[in-house]
């Protein structure tokens, strides 16, 4: 890294191949891959396919922890359930853990007296926070850490990408034109922090006839496939327009969720535990 480093990578032009800025974790955890899950927008299904990728991989035995990242707008909780406070002491932040799959969850929801109140907080706040849930959290032995981020590539997913040891992230989208082109922000984003892309989940692809099985494509044409080759992506998921997800994630019962669109993601993810990014 450069001694004029101004911590703004979108205009830097030195080659920092090692992101040096990277975040000591608490010395009570050790957690041994980071997954970021970015969007280009909101309203995607982010937070969807973050739970349904965390239970996936505690089905498969890991120890499988979420760090919510979208600070004024978290959801995690809600999807799993989890309320009240989380716990603390002068060694760190213990997360809550999921009745079933025991994945540990960290959000800001869980540390507000009143998960109603609105976050009203300038970036640099949010980004602080965002580190603290790195460095002051007790993850203890965790396999997989996903990080659900906000939607956008401006302050919170730049502090993850430069603070937190990120092997990979998965992008999610939509079929609509407009989202594949906001898509290629986030994705040319994490080419340029230097960190892969293991797949790309498109959501709300289409809706199944409950009595025929067709599938209608409410959006236009599956394009998951197109978009992933024109961004070098080789693993893709299409996920359907379903109340069933709706429903279990209302109810916070996402460790409930069948359904297997996300496996092929999962089977990437899996390679990451061989490389070494950092």
């Amino acid at each position: 890294m450069s001694e004029n480093c101004t911590h703004d990578c979108s205009s830097c032009k030195e080659d920092c191949s090692s992101r040096s800025m990277i975040e000591k974790q608490n010395e009570l955890s050790n957690v041994k891959k980071v997954i970021g899950v970015v969007s280009g927008k909101g309203g995607v299904g982010k937070s969807m396919v973050t739970s349904m990728l965390a239970v996936t991989m505690a089905r498969r035995g890991f120890k499988v922890g979420i760090l919510d990242a979208d600070i004024t707008g978290p959801s995690i909780p809600k999807m799993f359930k989890l309320d009240g406070r989380l716990d603390c002491d002068n060694t760190g932040i213990y997360p809550a853990v999921t009745a079933k799959e025991k994945i540990k969850v960290v959000s800001l929801n869980l540390l507000l007296e009143d998960p109603a109140s609105p976050v009203v907080w300038r970036g640099p706040i949010i980004a602080g926070t965002v580190k603290q849930f790195w460095t002051d959290v007790i993850w203890g032995d965790v396999d997989y850490l996903f990080v659900d981020m906000p939607p956008g590539t401006g302050d919170v997913p730049l502090t993850v990408f430069q603070s937190l040891p990120v092997d990979g992230i998965v992008v999610v989208t939509s079929p609509q034109e407009l989202v594949t082109m906001i898509v290629e922000k986030a994705v040319n984003m994490a080419k340029l922090m230097n960190i892969p892309i293991v797949g790309l989940a498109q959501n709300m692809s289409y809706v199944e006839c409950p009595k025929c099985k067709e599938k209608i494509y409410v959006f236009g044409e599956n394009n998951v496939l197109e978009t992933a080759k024109k961004f070098g992506i080789k693993s893709t998921a299409s996920l359907p327009i379903s109340k069933d997800y709706a429903t279990v994630a209302d109810r916070g019962l996402m460790e409930l969720y069948e359904g297997d669109y996300l496996d092929s993601i999962a089977d990437e993810i899996e390679k990451t535990k061989n490389k070494k990014q950092f």
